[in-house]
């Protein structure tokens, strides 16, 4: 393997993949839009922060791609009044398992890429999605190798 690429995307990461379909009179056809209204804006801060990153021709051949997600903890997590700032003893789990699900965050992700660091995501062979939780700064950690 090469060394990786890595890119860190700021914000708040949205699923992809559900669609929501509606019959749009003028065009005489169905429309699809993505379910998640939050996954148009977040498939653009992600390709257009990695434009900003990555200069190069997009990659060729199988690549491994690792994705891991930082998500913010719910406020609910934590304590109130003289214990605002504490976890809960219930929530100290550094993972979410809540939704959205890792896939679906993937997904998103991974076709905001296409075209600007692969050509095509069925070059990706190895896919690895991950989430945990943050106390800040919120996004995702990209790393790709060519293998």
């Amino acid at each position: 393997m090469s060394e990786p690429l890595q890119f860190f995307v700021p914000g708040t990461p949205a699923p992809g993949g559900s669609k929501t379909g509606f019959y749009n009179k003028n065009l005489k056809r169905v429309m699809m839009t993505p379910a998640c209204k939050r996954t148009k804006p977040w498939m653009s801060l992600v390709s257009g922060t990695v434009r900003a990153l990555y200069d190069g021709e997009p990659l060729t051949g199988p690549l491994c791609v690792v994705f891991t997600f930082h998500l913010l903890r719910p406020k609910g997590h934590y304590g109130s009044g003289k214990n605002a700032g504490i976890i809960k003893k219930q929530h100290e789990n550094a993972f979410p398992t809540g939704k959205p699900d890792a896939i679906k965050l993937a997904r998103s992700t991974e076709d905001a890429l296409k075209g600007i660091l692969y050509n095509d995501d069925s070059q990706n062979v190895s896919i690895t999605s991950n989430k945990i939780y943050c106390i800040k700064d919120p996004g995702v950690y990209i790393t790709i190798y060519q293998i």
